[in-house]
């Protein structure tokens, strides 16, 4: 089994920051404002504004108009004593008047508005008689002009007169705000709203275009992977040696005339480490990796996948030697013209661009692209022919050494108890994946952290493999007596079969504790890793599949909905024998349906089947034999070992769960011989 394992180290999500060799012009690693930052930034135009008109409502009061005077009323004034002080700005003149004088003035006012009938003069009617304004000749010194109208040199020695420089950044200010201010608030609203429009969520029309990638500093240690990080895909890390020596170093190939494929296809099950494989490339070759899954390419509108494809190519392009990684690549290079995902132009036209830029390398170029499916049967053509992905990966479910290898790789940094066998969870795990045995060891760490412990034991694993294939514990799934006791013959109706037919896998534990939507389990494991399975194999299965269903009818005289699940799982195999394997005597050595599940194009065109009404029939009487057959003989086992089925539904009552051991010590109470692995070896022979 093939599986890729990062460790906790190497966990943390990747930064969207461009990298140091794209600083120049790259925008692949540009971060996009979120929903919430949009309405703050918003709110924070919106208190901008409310500033700005505060600050210009200040500024037009503190311009308010005052009162002219000409310069011959100011030596008048002068003369008379009322002049308090004088301000020389430039050619402005502001005077201030003594208190005395006001005073007398307003009265004077005051008399001449009665008079009129004009009422009483108001407080702001006061002090507009306290300062007032005035102009001199431009380069003329005050003193001269006053002189000239007649003062005195003791009346202006009477008068303190203060010269100030009118020049200066703040008078500029002043006097060009009402016009600086709404001109400055329009330009930062429209920057505002230009940066909302280019970065927010439902308003990227000017970034549409842009590759979204993801990418990886050859730099960054910390999120740098390498083959050491891979544990298994053994045949897999050799298919990829060749590519890290092109990109360390291209001209040993280039010299004698090899070309390095341009593109790896990556296929496998889900979680067996095709992402981190592709990663640990980029790792050892200590170049860029730009990442991004095949769904990111579509949008809505027609051309941006494109659009995104020429400027992903261009950014790898620019950082070359490079690697762009493309996970799911199903989801834009199906086939075309089948209609099959509504005929999406988007789709197409993307697929298309991939296959022009694939084809736009040059021999030097020196970009690899890496692709990842778990659904190689539905790609194009065109994707697999020579030339594009002519390199194809397969990468396995790890096998028990690439198991317990992948173990070590997570059980770093986890301190484990003494009585810990990563062998022995090896062993316990067939058919888990790379992603399934990080889960099981995630989550045998969590149970220990529960339960206040600082080490992480074998029963923890041993808990954590049951609760990654089957779900948690639901203690408050509580059923009734009765409940308990159709689960408890149920769940022995499986076991006793499995125990007694020669083919079927050895039981290893029983228990009638809810997990996930199961309401009780029989767990059977191999003693050995097997690729191939026999007929003879297929058909134990089905008959231990229908044992919980055969022993509810055979002990309550009636049926519930818990062998819906065992029940599809049987029928299942059954037309897989039929149509696929060609284990039918009817029909003989033909396959009637693709065993990847992918339709013709005339099948989807048409709707119709690929075989006639007449086979049709056949592979019915086929499966309804089948299944017949295993029925008879579960019915059959269940019968003449009675005696044990009602033990050990009687024990499942008492105590819920039977351990191997536990199981096997009832067995032989009952007359059966419990298998053991040399038994399995000899029938695995034969």
């Amino acid at each position: 089994m093939v599986e890729r394992i990062m460790l906790p180290k190497n966990s943390k999500k990747l930064k969207n920051k461009a990298p140091k060799f794209l600083k120049k012009g790259g925008k692949g690693g540009k971060k996009r404002p979120t929903k919430q930052q949009f309405w703050g930034n918003l709110l924070s135009t919106l208190l901008i504004l409310l500033l700005l008109v505060t600050v210009y409502s200040l500024v037009i009061e503190n311009r308010e108009e005052k009162i002219e005077i000409p310069i011959s009323e100011l030596a008048m004034d002068i003369k008379s004593g009322i002049v308090s002080s004088i301000v020389v700005e430039g050619e402005k003149l502001t005077v201030t008047y003594k208190e005395t004088e006001k005073e007398i003035k307003v009265e004077e006012d005051l008399a001449l508005e009665d008079l009129m009938g004009e009422g009483e003069t108001t407080e702001s009617e006061e002090k507009e008689f306290v300062t007032k304004e005035a102009k001199k000749e431009v380069g003329t010194p005050l003193s001269d002009t006053l002189i000239n109208y007649g003062v005195t040199a003791e009346q202006l020695a009477a008068v303190e007169i203060e010269i100030k420089k009118e020049s200066g950044l703040g008078f500029f200010l002043l006097n060009a705000a009402p016009f600086l201010i709404p001109i400055i608030f329009i330009i930062l609203f429209f920057w505002l709203i230009s940066r909302q429009m280019k970065g927010s969520g439902g308003m990227q029309a000017f970034t549409f275009g842009q590759s979204k990638a993801r990418i990886t500093d050859p730099n960054d240690k910390n999120q740098r992977i390498t083959f050491k990080d891979v544990a298994g895909v053994k045949e897999a890390k050799e298919e990829l040696v060749e590519i890290v020596d092109f990109l360390k170093n291209p001209k040993k190939f280039l010299d004698i005339g090899a070309r390095i494929p341009k593109g790896v296809l990556l296929m496998g099950a889900p979680g067996t480490g095709k992402t981190l494989l592709s990663r640990a490339v980029a790792g050892e070759a200590k170049v860029p990796f730009f990442s991004i899954s095949g769904s990111e390419f579509v949008e809505m509108f027609v051309g941006v996948g494109a659009s995104r494809v020429r400027d992903l190519f261009k950014m790898a392009k620019k950082a070359a030697p490079s690697i762009v990684f493309v996970d799911e690549i199903d989801a834009v290079g199906r086939v075309r013209g089948t209609g099959v995902g509504g005929g999406n132009d988007e789709r197409e036209q993307t697929l298309n661009q991939i296959l022009v830029e694939m084809d736009g390398f040059e021999q030097n170029e020196k970009v690899i692209v890496i692709a990842a499916t778990n659904r190689p049967d539905v790609l194009d053509p065109a994707l697999l022919r020579p030339g594009r992905f002519d390199r194809r990966v397969v990468l396995d479910l790890p096998d028990i050494s690439d198991r317990e290898e992948i173990l070590k790789i997570h059980s770093v940094k986890k301190p484990l108890g003494e009585d810990v066998d990563l062998k022995v969870i090896a062993q316990r795990t067939p058919g888990f994946s790379g992603a399934d045995l990080y889960s099981l060891m995630n989550e045998g760490a969590i149970l220990a952290a529960r339960e206040d412990r600082k080490e992480v034991t074998q029963y923890d694993f041993i808990r954590s493999i049951e609760k990654v294939m089957l779900g948690p514990e639901r203690k408050s799934h509580l059923l009734s007596k009765k409940e308990k006791k159709i689960t408890a013959y149920h769940e022995a109706g499986h076991a006793i079969v499995a125990s007694v037919l020669p083919y079927s896998d050895p039981v290893h534990k029983v228990s009638i504790v809810s997990r996930g939507y199961a309401g009780g389990y029989t767990l059977k494991l191999p003693f050995e890793e097997k690729r191939l399975q026999s007929r003879k194999e297929f058909l134990d299965d089905i008959a231990v599949s229908l044992g919980g269903y055969v022993t509810e009818k055979m002990i309550f005289g009636d049926l519930t909905t818990g062998p819906s699940n065992d029940l599809r799982v049987a029928t299942a195999l059954a037309r897989d024998m039929v149509t696929k394997y060609g284990m039918s005597d009817a029909l003989g050595p033909v396959a009637v349906e693709d065993t990847g599940g992918r339709l013709r194009r005339e099948q989807i065109h048409t709707g119709e089947r690929e075989y006639s009404e007449e086979i049709s029939k056949k592979i019915d009487a086929e499966i309804f034999g089948i299944i017949d057959a295993s029925l008879q003989q579960a019915k059959q086992i269940l019968t003449e070992h009675r005696g044990a089925l009602d033990a050990i539904a009687e024990e499942l009552i008492r105590v819920e769960t039977l351990e191997r051991e536990d199981f096997e010590k009832v067995l032989i109470v009952n007359g059966i011989t419990p298998k053991k692995e040399e038994k399995t070896e000899a029938t695995n022979n034969e």
